[in-house]
């Protein structure tokens, strides 16, 4: 973050200052009480079971300089004014009186103010239904070598993740990586315009809250807010496989590159190998072409390897480089296709962060190569939640799909994977009939979407056998 002194902060937020002369200086923003140290700002924001409001004392005896606030709170604050009710946001439930979407709103404005203070900071921000927070990854790791680059922990990419992560550049940074997530039309838009990038990639186009956007080509226009927000001067990376990404082009002042599995892309992959899970291929691209072996798990994730290095290249990184980055990869982020083998042998791979059709279509394909013809391979799901009027056809799809590949099929919680599954109603029955059942060399894939809560299972599995 740029140093700010409060008295700056209550100027470009059209905040009043209360408790404070305002000399003192702002070095970053939280939200945690707990981790509000020396120099921070807290954010004072309405949660299911608390108000922010409530902390700012607690904040301040941790160090923070003061509180942003919409109200008059203990100990110094920069009481920031009313704002329209955060409907369509996350905090949209917990926040009756506004006083979130205020807070909301003022950290945007600070946000735009420090990145339109830093020149030198190329802004890269990523879009689709699946492979986004894999991608962010994947970015951070490729453009690293380039120079210092913020990325967002785990899947921070909504209106308080977005700016809270853009916060965290400073004159120093050379890259800031973001996610852009929708739950509806004109949200991408918005988060544009609180951190605006001059690259914006788009990945995919599925299924993932087709119950919000009603339609793949509802969703195709809210995801292509992205790539109409970014400059005359941007790039525009776009998914050559898919043709409702492919489409944006039309969309966008920015110079579109294109990366995919077709010749015709920009940046492609030829002579691919999946052997246990993982992907071997060659990156081929105008600059020349190198080899790639990730330790990703799933052939899905070449596409989101080769989005990364279309940006990688772009910036001036060689194909030599990013390929060797690309294969030293390992999951930055939680519960996203990570692969454990226990001490007799069983494979958990807990992919449990979320699900919709299209991520369980490609876990259930990395679990069928993990397993390969030799291991018994075991499909624990649960619900696939915000798709939609389509969703009983959707499970029963996946359970089609699982029981084909030979996978035994464990339904968590959710009735709609139909007879082809074996029923539980939680965790602890899953977990009850997984450890009487598993034997040394099976793998177990643990899927579905993040309210689901099956991270516990595959947590579960682990505990059971350190």
């Amino acid at each position: 973050m740029i140093g700010m002194t409060l008295s700056e902060v209550a100027a470009v937020t059209g905040g009043e200052l209360h408790g404070t002369s305002g000399d003192q200086r702002v070095t970053s923003v939280e939200f945690d009480s707990r981790k509000a140290g020396p120099g921070a700002l807290f954010l004072a924001l309405p949660g299911e079971r608390a108000d922010g409001h409530d902390f700012a004392g607690a904040a301040v005896a941790q160090g923070a300089v003061a509180t942003l606030a919409a109200r008059r709170v203990d100990g110094p604050c920069v009481v920031v004014p009313p704002a329209a009710r955060a409907e369509g946001t996350y905090l949209a439930d917990a926040d009756p009186d506004g006083h979130g979407a205020a807070v909301l709103t003022a950290l945007g404005t600070l946000s735009r103010h420090s990145l339109d203070s830093l020149p030198g900071l190329t802004v890269v921000g990523v879009t689709g239904s699946a492979g986004k927070t894999s991608t962010k990854d994947l970015l951070a790791a490729v453009l690293a070598p380039l120079g210092p680059t913020v990325a967002p922990p785990e899947s921070f990419n909504n209106e308080l993740g977005t700016p809270w992560t853009a916060l965290r550049a400073d004159a120093t940074t050379r890259q800031l990586v973001l996610e852009f997530s929708a739950r509806g039309p004109g949200h991408i838009a918005a988060l544009c315009a609180v951190a605006p990038p001059r690259i914006g990639v788009v990945l995919n186009v599925g299924s993932a809250h087709l119950g919000e956007f009603g339609s793949r080509e509802g969703i195709a226009k809210a995801k292509g807010e992205l790539v109409e927000a970014l400059p005359p001067d941007g790039i525009a990376v776009l998914n050559a496989d898919d043709p409702l990404v492919a489409a944006m082009a039309s969309r966008t002042a920015a110079r579109v590159v294109t990366y995919g599995y077709s010749e015709d892309a920009d940046v492609c992959a030829s002579d691919l190998v999946v052997e246990s899970g993982r992907a071997r291929f060659t990156l081929v691209t105008a600059q020349g072409d190198a080899p790639v072996a990730l330790r990703l798990v799933g052939a899905h994730q070449v596409s989101n390897a080769l989005a990364a290095a279309a940006v990688a290249l772009e910036l001036g990184a060689t194909v030599g480089g990013v390929a060797e980055t690309l294969s030293a990869a390992t999951p930055a982020s939680r519960w996203r296709m990570e692969v454990t083998d226990r001490a007799d042998g069983v494979t958990v791979v807990n992919d449990a962060y979320n699900a919709n059709p299209e991520a369980m279509r490609a876990a259930l394909g990395a679990l069928d190569s993990i397993a390969s013809s030799d291991r018994r391979a075991w499909a624990v799901l649960g619900p696939m939640a915000e798709i939609g009027d389509g969703g009983a056809d959707a499970h029963a799809e996946i359970a089609a799909l699982a029981q084909d590949n030979g996978a035994r099929l464990v339904a968590v919680g959710s009735p709609d994977y139909g007879g082809r599954a074996e029923h539980v109603a939680d965790v602890p029955a899953a977990l009850e009939l997984l450890g009487a059942e598993l034997r040394p060399g099976d793998v177990v894939l643990v899927k579905a979407s993040r309210s689901a809560g099956l991270e516990r299972v595959a947590a579960g599995l682990l505990e059971e056998n350190r």
